[in-house]
C-alpha cells in the first residue's frame, strides 16, 4: 500500500498529495506521516517545492478534519439513538453522555492538538467524537490548525533534512510516537486505577459509618429512657 501511494505521489504530484491527505484526515486509514516524510525527501531531490508543500498539506488536512467533524455532528445523534436501542450498549445513557461531554470540553483541545502532531492515526476518531460531543467548531478549528501546522512542519522538515535516509527517519518518528502513546496510556490507566481504589475505600468507610449509626442512636435512646426514670413525678 505504501508503494502504491508513493507511486501515485510521484506521478501526479501536488493534486494527488492533497487528495490523499484530505481522504486520510476525513478518517481513511492511510499512512499520512510516511507520505509527508517522502514528500519532504522528494522536495530535497528537486521533485517538489518545500514552500508549496506546506500550504497544500495544511489545507487538505484542515478540510478533511472539518468534514469528519461535520459527519460526527450531523450523524452523531442518529448513531447514539441506534446504540441506545441495542442491549449490548446499555452503558450509553444520558448521564454518561453528559459526563463525556464535560470531559471533552475540558481536555478536548489537547486531544485534538496531540492527534495532529504525534498520534495521527487517532485523528479521524477524534474528529468524529468532537462533532458528536458538540464541541465548539471555532475551538476545534483553532486547535486543528495549530496541530496540523506543526504536524506538517515536523515530518516535512525531517524528510527534507534526511532525504537519503527518510524511511529510517520515518520509522524512528513512528516508534517515538508509539512510545509516547504507550506512556500516556500507562499514566491514564494508573490514574484511573488509583481513582477507583480511592472511591472503593470511601464507599467502604461511608458504609461502615452508616452501619454504626443505628447502634449509637439505640444506646442514646436507652440512656435517655433510664434518665427519665430518675426524674421524680409530681403528685396530684
Amino acid at each position: 500500500m505504501n508503494a502504491f501511494f508513493l507511486d501515485i505521489l510521484q506521478q501526479y504530484g501536488y493534486p494527488a498529495l492533497w487528495l490523499i491527505i484530505f481522504v486520510a484526515a476525513a478518517g481513511a486509514p492511510i499512512p499520512v506521516s510516511l507520505l509527508l516524510f517522502a514528500s519532504g525527501a522528494f522536495s530535497a531531490l528537486g521533485d517538489f517545492n518545500i514552500f508549496i508543500l506546506f500550504p497544500v498539506v495544511l489545507s487538505a488536512s484542515v478540510m478533511g478534519d472539518s468534514l469528519g467533524y461535520l459527519l460526527g455532528r450531523r450523524l452523531g445523534a442518529v448513531l447514539l439513538a441506534w446504540l441506545e436501542r441495542r442491549k449490548r450498549f446499555r452503558w450509553i445513557t444520558l448521564p454518561a453522555l453528559a459526563q463525556s461531554q464535560a470531559y471533552f470540553k475540558k481536555g478536548g483541545g489537547w486531544a485534538i492538538f496531540m492527534t495532529r502532531v504525534l498520534f495521527s492515526a487517532l485523528g479521524g476518531t477524534i474528529n468524529l467524537v468532537a462533532g458528536l460531543e458538540q464541541y465548539p467548531y471555532r475551538s476545534f478549528l483553532l486547535w486543528d490548525v495549530l496541530g496540523e501546522a506543526l504536524g506538517a512542519i515536523i515530518p516535512l522538515s525531517l524528510g527534507y533534512a534526511f532525504a537519503e535516509t527518510w524511511e529510517e527517519a520515518a520509522g524512528l518518528f513512528g516508534a517515538f510516537s508509539g512510545l509516547i502513546l504507550a506512556l500516556l496510556a500507562a499514566i491514564v490507566f494508573s490514574f484511573l486505577l488509583v481513582k477507583k481504589i480511592r472511591q472503593r475505600r470511601l464507599a467502604s468507610t461511608v458504609t461502615a459509618e452508616v452501619s454504626d449509626t443505628p447502634q449509637v442512636l439505640e444506646s442514646q435512646t436507652e440512656y435517655d429512657t433510664s434518665d427519665s426514670l430518675l426524674i421524680p413525678q409530681k403528685r396530684p
